[in-house]
């Protein structure tokens, strides 16, 4: 596509401001619109697997993140006391690392700076509020009044989408999968250079990620009543209790937490939009159209690879509604396969039943999906 075109993306995630570094790289004129009032990211830390950051590299951030952040190259197997059981090298896309844990605030940080530095415009406080599409362009209405005409509309807003629910109405709301995520930020031990997953038995997994030099996060997954929500005051002991079979280096991070109000606590949902991603010049992606549990810790990386390719195929087709279409056609197959295999290893890792299909992907396994995902996507 050799004419420039006006591209609005609704969500100044992740994956939102790849993709607007990438269009506005290639002189394309690309306006985010976010609903926060700035780009301060929720949450604790990431995982940036080498797929992740061959993206950041494509959209030149590479060095930005691994300055920000903290590089890893082994995936530590441990027993309660903290005893090693394996050591696990990680794989690389290219000469990309093999890994980047990096805090979610600087990561919005960097790829906020990109954008802008390419070119693109970021509005805070505004959503969509009117769309319509007649085949040659998208009129729209913004939540501050504003207007205006794009060529298409890319929806990188997030598992509660409300552009997926303007497209498909209520067919594809975000299912609980009956287990939540606990994290809390913690000073770095200095032993933990790599991510460390403590294991014990099916009642309990604990992963310690470093995300830099100072700082590494402590997260657990539990099952948990789909109303349950921590207490504000307790949400430190709660998670204590869920951690108890834990010594040695998970017991000394918890330790070091005094204040509940840093435990983040997010529920674990699943959202799959079955039918086509695109509908005219109006498309959905990242956790948008696929979001999976995080237990390939590839959601992001799914999220950045949707934008870069989606400006592949914006480079290489002749027209807007032929890019969707192969650009769907490359990243649906690869998605669904994260998505199917990440809630395989979640059933199984908390002793739930698995169907034959699943137990086939469990085959792969965590270190297989590693080896599977550095390759071109």
């Amino acid at each position: 596509m050799t004419t420039p075109l006006h591209v609005l993306i609704h969500g100044g995630g992740i994956g939102g401001l790849t993709l607007a570094t990438a269009l506005a790289r290639r002189g394309h004129t690309v306006e985010v619109v976010e609903a926060r009032h700035e780009l301060d990211a929720l949450g604790v830390g990431i995982i940036q697997p080498s797929n992740a950051l061959h993206a950041m590299d494509e959209i030149g951030v590479l060095d930005d993140c691994l300055r920000a952040g903290f590089e890893w190259e082994v995936l530590t197997i441990a027993d309660p006391t903290g005893a090693t059981l394996a050591e696990i090298p990680q794989p690389r896309m290219g000469d990309t690392p093999s890994n980047n844990g990096i805090p979610r605030p600087a990561l919005a940080r960097v790829l906020g700076a990109a954008a802008t530095a390419a070119g693109a415009t970021i509005r805070f406080s505004a959503t969509i509020t009117e769309l319509t599409d007649d085949g040659a362009g998208v009129d729209v209405t913004l939540s501050d009044g504003s207007s205006g005409r794009w060529d298409l509309v890319v929806g990188f807003d997030g598992i509660g989408s409300p552009l997926r629910s303007r497209l498909y109405g209520d067919r594809y709301t975000p299912q609980y999968t009956g287990f939540a995520n606990w994290r809390v930020t913690v000073p770095r031990l200095p032993e933990v250079r790599g991510v460390v997953m403590g294991v014990a038995g099916q009642e309990a997994k604990a992963l310690l990620t470093p995300i830099t030099d100072e700082l590494m996060y402590l997260g657990a997954v539990f099952a948990e009543a789909e109303d349950f929500r921590p207490d504000p005051e307790r949400a430190l002991e709660q998670l204590r209790e869920r951690l108890a079979a834990f010594s040695g280096p998970v017991a000394q991070a918890l330790a070091s937490v005094t204040d509940p109000a840093g435990v983040v606590y997010s529920r674990i949902s699943q959202v799959t939009v079955e039918e086509a991603w695109h509908v005219g010049r109006v498309v959905l992606a990242g956790d948008a159209a696929h979001a999976s549990t995080p237990h390939l810790a590839q959601g992001a990386a799914m999220a950045v690879e949707d934008a870069v390719v989606l400006a592949h195929a914006l480079d290489a087709q002749a027209d807007v509604p032929g890019a969707l279409k192969a650009w769907e056609e490359r990243r649906r197959p690869r998605a669904m396969w994260v998505q199917a295999l990440s809630r395989a290893v979640l059933k199984q890792e908390m002793g739930g039943a698995t169907t034959p299909e699943e137990d086939e992907l469990l085959e792969v396994g965590i270190p297989g999906a590693a080896h599977v995902l550095v390759k071109p996507y």
